[in-house]
């Protein structure tokens, strides 16, 4: 079953009842930027996030959008390698604050945590953590996650799965 994320379901509820408008989702995304900000200790105004799903999994990078800003990819760096390690312990409270609410997906990655590996790598601008398993039921929860993230951080990123690219970014 596929989940809406908060601004379809948003649109959906507007279409039915005029008197919804845009306010709510932008206050919405506001607040995940806000929250997003604090937890993750840089500006994203001054980042990029990508995730992609992959067939055996997806990516989650990030990166300084100017190159010189080595404050941000220093930032982007300890952030995701600490949740490189969090993420493989079953811990996934950083997007839960960060989002106000659990991710789909999530309560099967934390009880599969065991067949889940996360691999954290840096790049030139900042890093990037790649998620692969084996695991058919926990393949499904994490492209459950990382279409959430593509939605909830309004990415533009595909939501189609396919191989992972490596430019480095």
């Amino acid at each position: 079953m596929k989940t809406l994320s908060f601004c379809a379901l948003a649109a959906l509820v507007a279409l039915a009842a005029p008197a919804q408008d845009a306010d709510t989702c932008a206050a919405h995304h506001a607040a995940v930027d806000a929250r997003g900000d604090a937890v993750m200790g840089f500006d994203h105004a001054k980042t990029t996030h990508h995730f992609s799903r992959t067939p055996d999994g997806g990516v989650i990078a990030v990166s300084a959008n100017d190159p010189s800003d080595t404050a941000s990819r220093d930032a982007i760096r300890g952030h995701l390698a600490h949740v490189a390690k969090m993420f493989a312990a079953g811990d996934f409270q950083a997007p839960m604050l960060v989002h106000g609410k659990t991710p789909p997906g999530v309560p099967v990655m934390k009880d599969r945590k065991g067949s889940i590996r996360y691999s954290y790598e840096e790049t030139a601008a900042g890093a990037r953590i790649t998620i692969s398993t084996a695991d058919a039921k926990a393949l499904a929860a994490v492209h459950d996650f990382l279409r959430f993230q593509i939605e909830d951080h309004r990415t533009g990123d595909s939501l189609e799965v396919k191989e992972a690219a490596r430019d480095g970014n």
